[in-house]
């Protein structure tokens, strides 16, 4: 028996739609919606929900999640793993608005080694709005690039650090940065440094932004808090002994993630998603 036939392959993937909690207007926690997770042996899942409303503080029309792992039928594919979280007629507080939100990242781990290749086809906003204002935002959604060559971590990948470093770069460019926010973003391998987690994002660049200022995917709104758009970490971690080959790859994706202030209180998320998985032996 082959070596490809004899290794086997479990699943993880998990997603909501919204969820978080609030200190005022109201003091409330809001569960994880429309909660779904993958059964490592694989197959399918999904939850599908609507008409959520938390009093007038937030609310959506529709929302669902699905969860996918199955053998790749192509020859020479190995495993390949599918999530998914979109969100429809999100409303915080007026203030931040979305006709549709998507995150999908899909996984495929191959029949010889442990490092995946990572893709976000399909993750994009859809008339995302803040204070009434449609606001831009250019996703790279080919972050990660190829599979690494020769089971290389992606944190000494040379496309994934290149776009790390761009972003970590957007993210400091702007003065008024605050410490907190200076060192979340600042996690970059350099040189042989084992950095993890590696937290980063997708967006390449934000316009049309009136009420607040950008600093790399982040959006500053006076009054409202700090908006995380497209934010991600990576972690790679059970390392084979004696290399530098991580046997687990794991990426959370948050859409949306606000840290209110002012007119309100409590930290929320949309379209919330983390994919994995692990090959043995």
């Amino acid at each position: 028996m082959s070596e490809e036939m004899k290794r086997h392959h479990e699943y993880h993937a998990e997603a909501h739609v919204f969820g978080g909690s609030f200190e005022h207007p109201l003091a409330q926690d809001v569960g994880s919606q429309a909660y779904v997770k993958l059964h490592f042996k694989g197959g399918y899942g999904a939850q599908r929900s609507s008409g959520f409303r938390l009093e007038n503080v937030c609310s959506f029309r529709s929302a669902y999640t699905q969860v996918s792992g199955n053998p790749d039928p192509k020859p020479g594919h190995g495993w390949t793993t599918l999530v998914t979280a979109v969100v429809e007629g999100l409303n915080i507080l007026d203030v931040v608005t979305a006709d549709r939100i998507v995150a999908q990242i899909s996984m495929e781990h191959p029949l010889k080694g442990y490092v995946p290749k990572v893709t976000f086809l399909g993750t994009r906003y859809e008339n995302f709005c803040i204070a009434g204002d449609p606001i831009c935002t250019d996703l790279n959604l080919n972050f990660f690039g190829s599979k690494p060559v020769d089971d290389m971590p992606y944190t000494r990948h040379p496309h994934f650090l290149e776009n790390a470093a761009r972003h970590c770069e957007a993210v400091h460019r702007h003065e008024g940065i605050s410490a907190k926010l200076a060192g979340r973003y600042n996690q970059i391998p350099r040189d042989q440094e084992n950095v993890e987690p590696v937290e980063c994002s997708l967006v390449n660049k934000i316009e049309g932004v009136r009420f607040g200022t950008v600093s790399g995917n982040v959006i500053d709104v006076p009054d409202f808090g700090l908006i995380h758009l497209a934010g991600f970490s990576l972690t790679q971690r059970d390392f084979l002994p004696g290399t530098r080959i991580p046997q687990q790859t794991e990426i959370q994706m948050k859409m949306v993630e606000i840290q209110m202030g002012c007119i309100a209180g409590g930290m929320v998320t949309a379209s919330d998603t983390i994919i994995n998985g692990h090959t043995k032996p």
